[in-house]
């Protein structure tokens, strides 16, 4: 009810920013926009890497740029390690924060409910290795087995949006749950198989300043800003040491606390209280709030703060910055692919290619429906209710969209030329999983009644 003074009504305004930002809003709530935005900018970036201004596109990501801090500090990179090395160790922090709630209190966190998904996943990261390790086996280039290995979950989850009440919710959940495992996999094939030259002074600083996060964590430190700076010198360290950066971002995401300082029923009898104050009769009302009624609603911000997790609270306000910010620059800087240079033409009798391209196509959706199928076969696992195998194959097939992930690996294994052929690999297999999973689920399932 709006508030009353005397016989006026007092309604709330829409703002003329309001009216102009609400599309855009709703267009951010959708499922499926944050795999439009990626895929508008994979498209963006492939055109222009083959247009008249392919030269600017390339320079453009080989722009130097230094960040220097006396003579302490000293970072001097092109603009495309920042986007890989800095901006996607933000992308991992928020990665590694979803793993540690699905572990917790999420569709991973019993053995009943995880054995599906981590089976299915494991089936969907072994067979792509094996189909590249086929083709590629004898070479220098086989070093790229882990490209096909990891599924989008911005692409995937959009393709099983479009198709509404024919993907049940559990579809939805499962698949969440399988790229959750998928990207957890890719974190430590990075960790163990992709760092080389590594400096166990820095790595030693690396791990202390995330012993500090750990620490702050047990004090019942809640402030964000402290694990912030603290993660920022663990990322510096971690850099330096050899050992792919965007590790820190993981680390530095299970140092994160997932409990809360109040309880709801706490928060829900503070709340009332504040409110109450809020709403005692006070002097004639003015345009601005009164000092008790000021009082009221910070000390109603301060609770709202203490009933969320600072896990909880940094999910929620990180996830639109990745989602339309920093993947959307990872595929602008990363999915460019000359295609008619005499360079850099594309090779397409190449191994690595379709060693890439098969094994997103085929690998993912042979490995994870093979992998449940024994999984059920044997009784460890059981098909959620509303789904069947025809579901399951889908599924298999919307695993094959390895885009992030596979780009950023491809980068850690390969140089030049034949981080061309991965790129294009990984382009062409995961557009065709992509394609043939929404097909797949089109044709083969029905669509069910709303919940």
């Amino acid at each position: 009810m709006p508030k009353r003074y005397g016989a006026r009504i007092l309604p709330g305004r829409t703002l003329p920013i309001e009216r102009l930002s609400r599309p855009f809003q709703e267009f951010a709530h959708q499922a499926s926009s944050g795999g439009i935005v990626l895929l508008f900018c994979a498209i963006v970036a492939l055109l222009w890497a083959n247009s008249l201004f392919a030269p600017a596109y390339f320079r453009l990501w080989q722009t130097p740029v230094e960040v220097r801090f006396g003579a302490w500090i000293a970072l001097d990179k092109p603009l495309l390690l920042w986007i890989n090395d800095g901006l996607m160790a933000i992308f991992f922090f928020l990665v590694g924060m979803e793993i540690k709630r699905e572990l917790l209190v999420g569709e991973l966190a019993s053995w009943r409910q995880a054995m599906l998904p981590i089976v299915a996943a494991i089936g969907g990261m072994v067979m792509p290795a094996l189909i590249f390790y086929a083709l590629n086996a004898g070479t220098p280039e086989i070093r790229g087995w882990g490209i096909p290995m990891a599924t989008d979950i911005a692409f995937a989850l959009g393709a099983l949006a479009l198709l509404g009440t024919r993907a049940p919710l559990a579809l939805k959940v499962l698949l969440s749950a399988l790229a959750i495992i998928d990207d957890l996999g890719a974190v430590l094939v990075i960790a163990l198989f992709y760092t080389e030259n590594m400096k166990p002074n820095a790595l030693f600083y690396a791990l202390l300043a995330f012993t500090g996060m750990l620490i702050a964590n047990r004090l019942g430190v809640r402030n964000t800003l402290v694990y912030f700076l603290i993660g920022c010198v663990m990322w510096y360290f971690m850099l330096k040491s050899g050992v792919h950066a965007t590790v820190a971002g993981v680390l530095g995401a299970w140092a994160i606390p997932v409990r809360q300082r109040i309880a709801p029923e706490q928060y829900v009898a503070c709340v009332r209280e504040y409110l109450r104050q809020f709403e005692t009769p006070h002097r004639k009302p003015t345009i601005i709030l009164n000092p008790i009624q000021q009082s009221a609603v910070e000390a109603i911000e301060r609770a709202s703060e203490r009933v969320q997790s600072p896990l909880q609270r940094l999910e929620h306000v990180l996830h639109p910055w990745v989602a339309f910010g920093i993947l959307p620059v990872f595929a602008l800087a990363n999915a460019g692919v000359s295609l008619f240079g005499e360079q850099n033409a594309i090779d397409w009798g190449s191994r690595v290619l379709w060693g890439v391209a098969l094994g997103l196509l085929l690998g993912k959706p042979i490995g994870i429906t093979l992998a449940s199928w024994l999984a059920v076969r044997a009784g460890v696992a059981q098909l959620p209710s509303g789904v069947g195998w025809a579901h399951i194959g889908g599924v298999g097939l919307l695993g094959g969209i390895g885009f992030t992930m596979a780009l950023f690996i491809a980068q850690l294994a390969y140089d030049a030329h034949t981080l061309n052929l991965a790129k294009m690999g990984v382009l062409i297999g995961s557009a065709a999983a992509g394609i043939a999973g929404f097909l797949w689920l089109r044709l083969l399932t029905h669509p069910q009644p709303e919940s």
